[in-house]
């Protein structure tokens, strides 16, 4: 194989490698990996920067060092944080799937603009006021984080006195004040995996190398109107998503353009 030719850390890059390698079954599960002088040469990189990868899928649980017989697949595990993004409806309330978050930290509130990534989701031009609210979810059992944020257009915040007064109301309640407002609720979802920035990597005590899971998930009104814009991100490797699939008429489905 060629030597690693893509932007950004080098030993990111040969991590990637590996762990493709180790997804795709070139690596698999209990097999040792090549030696630091094959991956050198397969890589074309320096001996620190081999030992600094393998440390990295180390710190992911991907690899296991044995003393004396070198470094050993341990496989891909099984993200231990299952989070159901499913939403239910029992009359006027709504319940959330995953619920056993807790926050170590009350909301953060401020005042915000649309960019060139919110303000197509939410059908605004770029710079429209916004309140914002972020949020760090932990969950009891497992000890994976989550950062949430939600977004909400002074527009839809004016037309529900609760919500100008109080934005950061749980999710639940703001789709209860929406509803009784006169909406029609239905939601778009759209869930990516990317590097993480500094500060998602430091929030979410991110190992190295390791991808966030982002989701973002439009709360649309009559008529499909955007009203609100959700943000969740999470740990790529110690973390899935759950969502619950019903069959719909195809006359209430929409194609969503982000």
């Amino acid at each position: 194989m060629a030597g690693i030719e893509r932007p950004g850390p080098l030993y990111q890059q040969v991590a990637a490698a590996i762990r493709q390698g180790i997804a795709e079954g070139e690596f698999p599960p209990g097999t040792p990996l090549p030696s630091e002088a094959q991956l050198i040469e397969r890589y074309e990189v320096s001996r620190p920067t081999v030992r600094n990868a393998i440390a990295a899928l180390r710190s992911e649980g991907l690899i296991e060092v044995r003393h004396g017989k070198g470094s050993f697949v341990k496989g891909m595990p099984t993200p231990p944080l299952t989070i159901e993004r499913t939403i239910t409806r029992a009359g006027k309330t709504f319940a959330l799937g995953h619920t056993s978050w807790e926050q170590p930290h009350k909301p953060t509130v401020y005042r915000t603009e649309t960019t060139s990534t919110t303000g197509p989701l939410l059908e605004l031009g770029e710079g429209e006021a916004l309140f914002g609210v972020d949020r760090v979810l932990i969950d009891p059992v497992t000890g994976g984080r989550a950062l949430h944020r939600v977004l909400l257009p002074f527009a839809t915040a004016e037309n529900v006195p609760s919500l100008a007064d109080a934005p950061d109301t749980a999710l639940e309640a703001i789709y209860a004040a929406l509803t009784a407002g006169g909406h029609k609720l239905t939601w778009s979802e759209t869930v990516r995996a990317r590097m993480p920035q500094a500060d998602e990597r430091s929030a979410l005590e991110l190992p190295d190398a390791t991808p966030v899971i982002h989701t973002m998930r439009v709360t649309h009104g009559t008529d499909h109107q955007p009203l609100i814009l959700e943000e969740l991100r999470a740990s790529g490797s110690q973390a899935q998503l759950s969502y619950r699939i019903t069959a719909e008429s195809p006359r209430a489905l929409r194609t969503v353009h982000s």
